[in-house]
């Protein structure tokens, strides 16, 4: 069974935040317009789909059109717990905190794990965390 990727609907700002995303994590960008799906509904370069792809988180999203509304995220986190070695999750959360607010500091918790939150710059919460000794 595959794991649920998340989908967001960005307001207008899907490409600048997938591609940054994609920076982030060290993954491809794929993008396509409203034009190249023949979509009448929104300006022709905005995103009516695209993702990232060839590395370690999957994120889709796109531009929100006509009614639809934009992401806003309350009581939910993107956990990345344990997913790479501990200082590449403290490079992306020193990243997703560039433009961001951090929530919790990554930092070593009385249980010997180290975790922290950050909201990024466009609105996505993220739990980022280790088991045991930070090195590699």
């Amino acid at each position: 069974m595959a794991d649920p990727t998340p989908y967001v609907h960005f307001p207008g700002t899907a490409r600048e935040a997938l591609t940054f995303y994609g920076e982030v994590f060290g993954c491809r960008v794929q993008l396509h317009t409203f034009a190249e799906f023949n979509r009448s509904d929104g300006p022709a370069d905005a995103i009516a789909h695209g993702g990232l792809t060839g590395g370690p988180v999957a994120l889709s999203g796109s531009d929100v059109s006509g009614d639809e509304r934009p992401l806003r995220s309350e009581g939910m986190m993107l956990a990345l717990l344990g997913t790479a070695a501990p200082s590449t999750l403290r490079t992306w959360f020193a990243r997703l905190s560039e433009g961001g607010r951090v929530v919790d500091d990554l930092q070593k918790r009385p249980w010997g794990a180290s975790d922290g939150q950050v909201i990024d710059r466009y609105g996505l919460h993220w739990l980022i965390g280790f088991e045991g000794d930070e090195s590699d």
